[in-house]
């Protein structure tokens, strides 16, 4: 008699879990390229000091990440977000290398603390001026200062890029309103992708990271006028393409 073996399918949890692992690790692999390529880039434009295997290794981090939380995207959508993500990761450890950063930062703190000093002596939000003075400095020198130190912030762009946006985190409300975000954030996404690297990289900075002028100035080896220049190009690109 002849007897037919039947294959006994396995506990389906596992079998799923070993699948996705599989499609992680072949998304990450297909994706190193372009971790190594912003690696070399971000390279170009940091300190000496920072090596490349450094940058690729955040970025890998970084690129890890991006599949573990975002996994349901099609490729062209995931690619842009994850490129924004691992430059930003990669641009973090040269923010945080960078001597030029780590004195604006001081100088942000001494500023707050002698804001919050007068204000506590005069009982009112002290003048530029006021404080100018305190500091032991003129008008201008004190602007040139809070310039190169004050963090400028664009609420409506960054918040493309957070996770609670429906562009990028996992989807928790139904609807036309969510889907109209999410395809907003998507073709932005696309529009910073199509960027050439040096806007990109000024938007990243300024947008996402979150440096100011001079910061971006101090990590890309440019003057304050320059970065002012470029990020202006960069957002009547972006504005073109999203009327388009």
């Amino acid at each position: 008699m002849r007897h037919e073996h039947i294959a006994i399918a396995g506990n389906p949890r596992h079998e799923a879990r070993r699948a996705y692992a599989g499609e992680a690790e072949h998304r990450i692999r297909a994706f190193m390229p372009m971790v190594k390529k912003l690696a070399w880039h971000a390279h170009g434009s940091g300190r000496p000091g920072i090596e490349i295997e450094d940058l690729v290794q955040v970025g890998l981090i970084a690129l890890t990440e991006c599949v573990r939380r975002h996994d349901g995207q099609g490729e062209h959508a995931f690619a842009a977000y994850a490129k924004t993500r691992v430059r930003g990761a990669m641009f973090d450890l040269i923010r945080r290398e960078a001597p030029t950063t780590r004195t604006a930062a001081r100088k942000r703190r001494e500023i707050e603390e002698e804001s919050r000093r007068l204000a506590s002596q005069l009982g009112r939000i002290p003048s530029e001026g006021e404080l100018a003075d305190a500091m032991g400095m003129n008008a201008r020198e004190f602007a040139s200062v809070r310039a190169q130190s004050e963090p400028l912030r664009f609420d409506a762009i960054d918040s493309c890029y957070s996770d609670s946006n429906a562009a990028f985190a996992d989807a928790s409300a139904d609807g036309l309103e969510a889907m109209e975000q999410a395809e907003q954030g998507e073709r932005l996404a696309i529009a910073i992708a199509d960027l050439p690297d040096r806007l990109q990289m000024i938007t990243q900075l300024y947008f996402v990271e979150e440096l100011n002028l001079g910061e971006i100035a101090a990590v890309l080896g440019v003057s304050i006028p320059r970065v002012h220049q470029l990020k202006a190009q960069a957002l009547e690109r972006l504005k073109a393409a999203m009327v388009d």
